[in-house]
């Protein structure tokens, strides 16, 4: 793996399904401290503009109407929620592009042509609300899952919305009925466990996107701006403070740095990214030693998951080492057959090294094991140029 390759952010994603269950949350409140955050180092980051909450879940005219024409006559709630449900995937099926870096307010993604998962969930739960349904936001925990933007590696969380009708005065409900809704551009996150999440964590989430954002295309000044914002409303959220790692190590602000990798683990000490990046830092600043014991601890954790050697085989192809890329997405393989993004990093390879056959086989295993039809059209798309070729 290569230096300074490795930028955490949380993405949020969400597909349709009823759920009948919730979990609940504890958590930890740990203050951030004056050695940890860094005003000095980036001046001018209180002059950046930051979203309120108010901002964040705000709603027009426009929007609100949407939400009463599609609710109409129904008198039943839980038919409203289906309305509701139905109308929100009917709309983003035919207007909304996913692009992973859309982070916008609910308005905006409301009027927008493109908006990712967070984007989506933030507009739904706003309109949900308005509908006048109780809403939570639920946190999934999927193993560390990897993309690639912009040559970096981004760590995807993932969330969903569980609606449900409000509670009324003076009636007993002997079961209640719930949706859970789940905007999923990549793959299903049935069956793993999850917990609630406060509407502050939406937001920090929402921030910590931005300073991502902010981080690739190198504007320190407002990543800082937005990191401090998500770590002054969820000072526990150790992933916000991974990210003000790497913007402090990029910043080449390394004491500070160490100070926030060492403040998420004390967070989550099972954190892998946190664990990897610390030792990233080690080796920058000559400490060969210690990143190389913590190195071979997370390697040794992260070898049975699928993800990490996609993330590997992505690499190596952007190396062109064509052998090492292939070993890696077998190695996926081996791990989970389920994975449309194993295949399709197997398509890629075979395609480079010019075994076709190979690579619509694989391309064909990508698109039959999609969870979305965005998905299934785009590789069926490889498929039809692979076939004039």
């Amino acid at each position: 793996m290569q230096q300074l390759s490795f930028i955490q952010k949380v993405l949020i994603s969400f597909i349709f399904l009823v759920f009948f269950s919730a979990c609940q949350s504890t958590v930890v409140h740990v203050l951030p401290s004056e050695e940890v955050l860094y005003d000095q180092g980036y001046s001018g980051f209180s002059e950046i503009s930051i979203e309120s909450e108010e901002q964040i879940f705000y709603l027009d005219e426009t929007a609100k109407a949407f939400v009463v024409s599609t609710i109409g006559a129904r008198n039943n709630k839980f038919d409203q929620m289906e309305a509701l449900v139905k109308a929100i995937f009917d709309r983003s099926s035919l207007n909304l592009l996913y692009q992973g870096d859309a982070n916008t307010i609910a308005n905006d993604t409301f009027h927008s042509q493109a908006a990712n998962c967070l984007s989506m969930s933030i507009m739904t739960y706003a309109l949900a609300i308005e509908a006048g349904f109780d809403v939570d936001f639920q946190e999934i925990m999927i193993p560390e899952y990897w993309t690639r933007r912009g040559g970096f590696s981004l760590l995807n969380g993932h969330i969903n919305l569980k609606m449900l009708a409000p509670h009324e005065p003076n009636v007993f409900v002997f079961s209640t009925r719930s949706y859970q809704v789940d905007f999923d551009p990549q793959s299903s996150r049935r069956g793993l466990p999850k917990k609630v999440v406060s509407k502050d964590s939406i937001v920090a989430m929402f921030y910590n996107n931005k300073g991502a954002d902010a981080v690739l295309r190198k504007d320190y000044v407002a990543a800082y701006a937005y990191f401090r914002a998500a770590l002054l409303l969820q000072p526990s959220f150790h992933s916000a403070w991974i990210n003000l790692g790497i913007l402090y190590r990029l910043s080449q602000y390394f004491p500070q740095a160490e100070s926030a990798y060492h403040h998420a683990l004390a967070l989550n000490s099972d954190s892998l990214t946190a664990a990897e990046n610390l030792a990233y830092l080690y080796m920058f600043t000559g400490r060969n030693e210690e990143a190389a014991e913590i190195l071979a601890k997370v390697e040794e954790q992260r070898n049975s998951n699928p993800f990490y050697h996609v993330n590997l085989g992505e690499q190596e192809m952007e190396q062109k080492h064509w052998d090492q890329a292939l070993a890696h997405f077998r190695r996926a393989l081996s791990l989970d057959r389920s994975k449309h993004e194993v295949y399709f990093g197997l398509a890629r390879v075979y395609f480079e090294i010019g075994e076709l056959q190979q690579s619509e086989r694989y391309l064909k295993q990508a698109k039959n094991t999609a969870k979305n039809k965005h998905d299934e059209q785009r590789y069926q798309s490889k498929l039809e140029f692979l076939s004039s070729l």
